[in-house]
């Protein structure tokens, strides 16, 4: 399959300005709990940059929306794999999530066709994750389960988290430097059980 094909059967990848690789993006309207939690005063969805400013545009949305709609699409792991093959690092998600146990497994199955790439993956779709057992993510993949709430600790019974603080304590650099990782790769780390961010 030919990149271009890729392209059009997948919608695409995104290309964060922040992030040491590109990334794959769903509409932030149709996470599942993301959706509830942005209606939360206090939640770190309540303000979601994926609900505001460019996301707003109709062509991005549009964009958004056939990323949604090709997840199932029979050839989309196979389309996948050919857009992420050779990239070092990748993100799923930099706005969207999980939208099924199913859509789960075709992104393990994307990153054991791609062994070469480290992938990192927020999430706060706790309930698909408590379905698995950490061990049987492919070794190349980070899940990081995410708290709902600013000032929230990380969650317990999940290896690796990510929260959001308004206080002192955060661990991610991105603020001092531009908004951008830089030579950090904490999120991809296994060996950081926790990344904290500041509120934004």
């Amino acid at each position: 399959m030919l990149k271009k094909e890729a392209r059009q059967i997948t919608g695409g990848l995104s290309k964060p300005s922040k992030m040491p690789g590109p990334a794959h993006n769903l509409p932030a309207w149709k996470c599942l709990t993301g959706a509830k939690l942005a209606k939360v005063p206090g939640s770190v969805c309540a303000g979601c940059y994926a609900l505001k400013g460019r996301y707003r545009f109709k062509n991005v949305k549009d964009a958004l929306s056939r990323r949604l709609q090709a997840l199932e699409d029979p050839r989309w792991v196979e389309a996948m794999t050919v857009l992420i093959q050779g990239e070092k690092y990748f993100r799923w998600h930099d706005s969207g999530d999980i939208q099924s146990l199913k859509h789960l497994k075709n992104i393990f199955t994307v990153c054991k066709r791609t062994p070469e790439t480290r992938h990192w993956m927020p999430t706060r779709e706790a309930q698909f994750l408590k379905q698995l057992d950490p061990a049987a993510i492919p070794t190349n993949l980070i899940i990081r389960m995410s708290s709902h709430m600013i000032d929230q600790g990380p969650v317990k019974f999940w290896p690796w988290t990510s929260t959001v603080t308004s206080q002192a304590g955060r661990t991610c650099p991105a603020p001092e430097q531009g908004n951008e990782c830089r030579d950090c790769r904490a999120c991809w780390d296994r060996s950081t059980p926790n990344v904290c961010y500041g509120k934004h």
